[in-house]
């Protein structure tokens, strides 16, 4: 299955492998947690999609 993610760069929206997309987290500077997936394209430039805390959970995903 693969995992819709907007390039901006191509401006297009792209879909990555899951084998290639990890979760993660980033805190704000005030202290709220963002839940996010970074992919890598094949030529080798990062895409990061947000996504819902319950998203975000129920996803099978390694952490990075």
């Amino acid at each position: 299955m693969a995992i819709e993610f907007y390039d901006v760069k191509i401006r297009a929206k792209v879909q990555i492998k899951e084998a290639n997309v990890v979760k993660v987290t980033f805190t704000t500077k005030k202290g709220q947690t963002r839940y996010g997936l970074r992919a890598k394209t094949d030529d080798g430039r990062n895409l990061t999609k947000f996504v819902s805390k319950a998203d975000w959970e129920s996803m099978k995903l390694p952490e990075g």
